[in-house]
């Protein structure tokens, strides 16, 4: 095989290596701005354009195109070039500006940004700014909340269970268990004024509450079916008796994973001991503040989407009912949840996220 043609020869100044990797690591740079700084950072160091298209997951073409670019004209060779039409009226710096103070600053008189107050600090149009923040992906209107678990064997318990979805064990049934409590049979104080063409379904603000009810689950994770079981306290005593209404439901050939949560109602003498009565049952616990690993979390959330939420009950019973109704409509076409996600990309994401709060702290 023939040496090929040889490649240009990248030998950066000071301040062009300095600029690159500002480009390379600053949050607020455009991604194909970052992308080529990356690509001729890597050349720089030495690595062929085969080892750089492998590192940065980009074609060779890509990888030549901005090598050569960068040796003909510099550090304005990786800019964007001027397209046609009316010219920009907003310059790079201007958006860099913008970014720049929508991610490391905050207005003296709130907490997050809006178009109005942005505009007014930078002296563009709330226009301009909708569209640079569209453009970047950035909403500080928006805000989501989020809790680390802490618990010290939080990587111990992830593979545990990753590894249970993956791939479950045979001659067994995997059942996602948890309780959705205290859930209100709430009535509105005025009748409901239904959809019409042009006009949302509209309901009163206030409720009167007729008490509460707990839904006591166990979803299977290779059919997706759910066995539930109401009832209006919420203690291990009621806890047992779900856990013999599972142990009725499954052949008493196979054995049971259970995947559970740390509440106290699980682990209370009483549970103990007829879980060691029932040796065919096996649990796995989710860590601390880690309940989205339970997939019956995510059944959950369907139910009060599509039953609860928007749902009007006079009575406890009549809340009972609706869910009943859901349960039984939902297992006659049941669809399981699909795990994707290895342990070591949740941990490695876990890894990430935590990098991100600490740098922004310090």
């Amino acid at each position: 095989m023939g040496a090929g043609r040889p490649l240009p020869n990248l030998e950066l100044t000071i301040e062009e290596n300095n600029r690159l990797v500002e480009w390379a690591r600053r949050h607020t740079t455009a991604q194909a701005l970052a992308l080529r700084a990356r690509i001729v950072l890597a050349g720089a160091q030495g690595a062929t354009n085969t080892e750089v298209s492998a590192r940065l997951r980009v074609t060779l073409q890509t990888v030549g195109k901005w090598r050569r670019r960068f040796v003909d004209q510099r550090l304005d060779g990786l800019l964007d070039a001027p397209r046609p039409g009316q010219p920009r009226k907003i310059t790079d710096a201007k958006v860099e500006e913008v970014l720049a103070m929508t991610l490391e600053r905050r207005p003296k008189e709130a907490t997050h940004w809006s178009t109005r107050l942005m505009a007014k600090a930078t002296g563009l149009n709330q226009t301009a700014i909708f569209r640079i923040w569209q453009a970047f992906g950035l909403q500080p209107h928006r805000a989501e909340t989020f809790k680390l678990s802490t618990d010290p064997l939080f990587i111990d318990k992830v593979r545990d269970i990753v590894g249970l979805y993956l791939s479950p064990p045979t001659r067994a049934v995997v059942l996602c268990v948890d309780e959705k409590s205290q859930i209100q049979a709430l009535d509105r104080t005025q009748p409901l004024l239904p959809l019409s063409f042009g006009i949302a379904e509209r309901r009163s603000h206030d409720y009167v509450r007729h008490g509460t009810t707990t839904l006591f689950a166990a979803l299977d994770l290779a059919t997706g079916k759910v066995i539930g079981e109401l009832h209006r306290r919420h203690r291990s005593g009621e806890f047992l008796k779900f856990l013999r209404t599972i142990d009725q439901s499954v052949p008493h050939k196979l054995d049971i994973h259970l995947v559970m949560d740390n509440y106290g109602t699980h682990k209370t003498p009483t549970v103990k001991a007829w879980f060691a009565r029932h040796p065919r049952f096996h649990l796995h616990f989710t860590p601390t503040s880690g309940s989205w690993l339970n997939l019956v979390e995510r059944w959950f959330g369907l139910l009060s989407q599509r039953q609860i939420k928007r749902g009007s009950h006079r009575s406890t019973v009549e809340l009972e009912k609706a869910i009943r109704h859901y349960l039984a409509i939902h297992n006659e076409n049941p669809k399981p949840f699909v795990w994707h996600k290895t342990a070591d990309e949740i941990i490695d994401s876990v890894g990430r996220f935590c990098k991100r709060i600490n740098e922004s702290v310090h």
